[in-house]
């Protein structure tokens, strides 16, 4: 589930989006590596079992076990439920954390329901006989994005996961907030958002108030703003990660 991707000095954890891998992070892993040890993680549930219900303590107890064997504090780079993971982490192991760079993702989602997004997910015409047709279904963007995280059988592309676990893991962001988690961050984080945003307006904004974060908004990037415009996301964390030094 961690991988070790190689650099030297510092250790620096990418955590995926829902529905995501480690791979994803694969158009990214060589210049971080410039700025340290690169590792990346496969969360419960995504091409591996999840043991007991979904949710946001089960995956930050896993991701704690797992980095059990790395002493330094981490940089923790996160997106969307990776960026949610990396501060409850970094709020339950503060010792273990050395900064945060979390990807469009906020701390209250309560009233959103993640029924109609699960139904339209289970009626994906899978397999996916090719690459050119996951790419052709889903744009190239999120095509790569999926491309990274299906899992490749002899007759073609599978979703890695069941609908269901990924439905239970958006609900419980929609009956509950994580702001307690985040008020009890106390290491510098870089905040990134992408023009069409999944996140309440304004709230990573307010993700400033009292923290020693800065804020990056990303135009013309959607949700996977890493991929969607790479150069202003590797500017801005490029220079998040040398300020640290």
């Amino acid at each position: 589930m961690l991988h070790d991707e190689g650099g030297t000095g510092r250790p620096i954890l990418l955590l995926h989006g829902l529905m995501g891998s480690a791979r994803t992070w694969s158009r990214h892993v060589s210049w971080l590596r410039e700025h340290g040890h690169v590792y990346t993680f496969d969360a419960a549930g995504h091409g591996r079992p999840i043991d007991g219900d979904p949710t946001t303590e089960l995956f930050v107890a896993d991701l704690a076990a797992a980095l059990d064997g790395l002493d330094d504090p981490l940089t923790v780079i996160g997106h969307s439920m990776g960026a949610l993971h990396a501060w409850c982490f970094a709020a339950a192991h503060p010792h273990r954390v050395r900064a945060l760079v979390l990807e469009d993702m906020a701390p209250d989602f309560r009233g959103r329901t993640a029924g109609d997004w699960a139904t339209m997910v289970s009626a994906w015409p899978q397999p996916f006989p090719s690459e050119e047709s996951v790419i052709a279904y889903f744009g190239e963007v999120a095509g790569r994005y999926f491309l990274d995280s299906f899992e490749k059988r002899p007759d073609g592309w599978y979703l890695h996961g069941s609908v269901e676990t990924f439905r239970d893991i958006s609900e419980e962001w929609g009956r509950r907030d994580f702001w307690a988690q985040w008020d009890a961050v106390r290491v510098p984080a870089l905040l990134i958002e992408g023009e069409y945003t999944i996140t309440p307006e304004g709230q990573m904004r307010r993700m400033l108030e009292g923290h020693d974060a800065r804020y990056v908004w990303v135009a013309q990037a959607g949700h996977l703003v890493h991929d969607d415009q790479p150069g202003t996301y590797r500017a801005a964390v490029e220079q998040f990660l040398t300020s640290l030094d």
